[in-house]
């Protein structure tokens, strides 16, 4: 059986200037068209009891080990543009947030949250977690790759159900427009943290399964689905340069899911092929939900020409 490497990658669109990696897509396997997102894609590694992913409690364990049976949504640092008719959602997480200020951010949020039961946690600076009290209903939040980038106001939750939750939202944007950090983080050309974006809610579930062997990521709901999952995770950058030879005899999981477009081309794409001219089977899930295998056999399909 041949060794197996799942790979999780940006929109297909965004990596078509490779040349090399054009053709080796061009003699591999089209399947079937998969829904698109990274959340999907997970999926496909990854097995939970039914319902959403409860994100927050899978990150809170992972990174506190106190998420118990508790109910926990993520309200992680955003950054959100005015406009004439509302506002966009541009950033959320990853925001480059230090960790004293993500401290004094949260410190400054948490008497918002806590007039509502709620408490406010620091995990990781660019990820922070909600613990909302068990007799609360939360609402479905959209994931911040389908928010981002769209009308903040549109995916919000609606009526009655969804109004302690907007109200919410709008007093943290208060509170964080007003921190002094957004200034210094203005002076270092970083976007401002001018908002939490609540998604990912529910409580730690029982079980996660994994077919692979390992995972190399730098993700840190990756991480905490492999850490309860029970499989070895490490930094991607443990992959970078290593050799074929060290491959592992299993299935793997590589994600690269928020590469640059020249990082693959100069970093990721060598290393992709070294791997399969050593043997490996590539399983390639594209954000946009197209799926392709590739093999070593498969550069014997001359006559399939990229772009035909």
């Amino acid at each position: 059986m041949a060794t197996v490497l799942n790979v999780l990658l940006p929109g297909r669109d965004k990596l078509s200037f490779v040349e090399a990696f054009n053709q080796w897509m061009a003699r591999g396997t089209a399947l079937p068209t998969a829904t698109p997102g990274y959340l999907h894609a997970l999926s496909e590694c990854f097995r939970w009891p039914d319902g959403p992913l409860p994100a927050a409690a899978l990150i809170r364990q992972s990174v506190a080990g106190d998420a118990g049976d508790g109910q926990w949504v993520c309200a992680d640092p955003a950054w959100v543009q005015p406009e004439l008719s509302g506002a966009r959602l541009l950033g959320c997480g990853n925001l480059a947030v230090s960790s004293a200020d993500a401290a004094s951010m949260v410190d400054a949020l948490r008497e918002t949250f806590a007039e509502e039961g709620m408490n406010l946690f620091v995990g990781d600076p660019q990820h922070w977690q909600l613990k909302v009290p068990s007799y609360v209903q939360v609402p479905a939040f959209p994931e911040p790759e389908e928010a981002l980038g769209a009308d903040l106001f549109e995916q919000l939750p609606k009526g009655d159900e969804g109004r302690r939750w907007r109200a919410l939202i709008n007093e943290a944007q208060v509170v964080l427009h007003n921190h002094p950090a957004n200034a210094a983080r203005q002076r270092d050309g970083l976007p401002p943290v001018n908002s939490v974006w609540l998604w990912g809610a529910g409580a730690l579930p029982e079980w996660v399964e994994c077919g692979q062997s390992r995972i190399y990521s730098d993700d840190l709901l990756v991480w905490a689905l492999g850490h309860k999952a029970g499989v070895d995770v490490q930094s991607r950058r443990v992959l970078a340069g290593a050799h074929p030879a060290h491959e592992s005899k299993h299935a793997e999981l590589l994600d690269l899911q928020d590469v640059q477009p020249h990082d693959f081309d100069r970093t990721w794409w060598p290393f992709l092929q070294a791997r399969l001219e050593a043997g490996t089977e590539l399983r390639l899930a594209f954000a946009d939900g197209r799926r392709h295998v590739v093999r070593k056999a498969h550069r014997l399909r001359f006559w399939r020409k990229a772009g035909a």
